[in-house]
This record gives C-alpha cells, structure tokens and sequence, in this order.
C-alpha cells in the first residue's frame, strides 16, 4: 500500500459540526413522517376503513372535537421543526425536552395489543424521542 497522495489529501471531503437546533428540526421531521406513515399503513389494517366509515375515530366516536383534538396532537411534532429553529434558545430546549418526552410516553401508552409494523414505527417514534430530549438536555453552553 501507499500513503494518499497530495491530490488525494486535498480532495478530502470535510464533514462539518451540525448545529444543534438543525439537529432537532430534523428530528422532529423524521418524527412527524413516522407519525404519517404509520397512521396510513394503519389504515391496511383489515376492516379500518369500514369503521371510519360508520363513524370510529382514533379516539372513540368521531366528532369535531375529537378530530380537532387529534390534529392540535399531531401537528406539534411538524410545527417543532419550524420552532426548534425560530424560538429563542431556552424556550427551544425545554420544549424539546417536555414534548419529546410526552410523546414518547403518549406512543408507549398506545402500543399494547398492536399490530407489528405499529410497534416497529412506535420503537423509532420513541428513539427518536429519546434523541431529541437528550440532544436537548445537551444544548452546549457558551464558556
């Protein structure tokens, strides 16, 4: 074997350090279409349509309070991504810290007695979760 040459070394690609807050957004993006795919792969889910027809919900009977319920629920991971980047710093890392940690127990709480492929998306639901209340907690300090 040889050493690289000096093109070699030159051509080197640099791998720089990723911003905290961008870290976050992407977390909470990855989060958020893991939320979607595992709700539309959940409508396969034999007989899932005909109950959404004949009125059942995500949560009991469907009525305008529950679905606006579920969409304030749901549209928190997708508005974090924005938020992680435009709130002022404190704010950002508490509320990364306290909503990851309530939708990791929310997902736990609603995985009992389901199907594989929603316990697979709900594992990584939870990981990521975990990653965004650690990277949070993390922030570096100025010093």
């Amino acid at each position: 074997m040889h050493a690289p040459s000096s093109d070699a070394r030159q051509q080197a690609l640099l791998d720089p350090p990723i911003p905290r807050r961008l870290q976050l957004a992407a977390l909470w993006a990855s989060l958020t279409f893991c939320y979607l795919y595992g709700d539309y792969f959940g409508l396969y889910k034999p007989g899932k349509l005909e109950r959404m027809l004949d009125g059942a919900g995500p949560m009991g009977p469907t009525t305008q309070g529950s679905l606006l319920f579920v969409a304030l629920l749901l549209v928190v991971p997708g508005l974090m991504a924005c938020l992680s980047l435009a709130l002022p710093v404190r704010t950002t890392r508490w509320l990364n810290i306290g909503l990851a940690i309530f939708f990791a127990v929310f997902v736990a709480i609603t995985m009992p007695g389901a199907w594989w492929f929603y316990l697979a998306y709900s594992s990584i639901e939870i990981l990521l979760c975990g990653a965004i209340a650690w990277l949070a907690w993390r922030w570096p300090r100025a010093g």
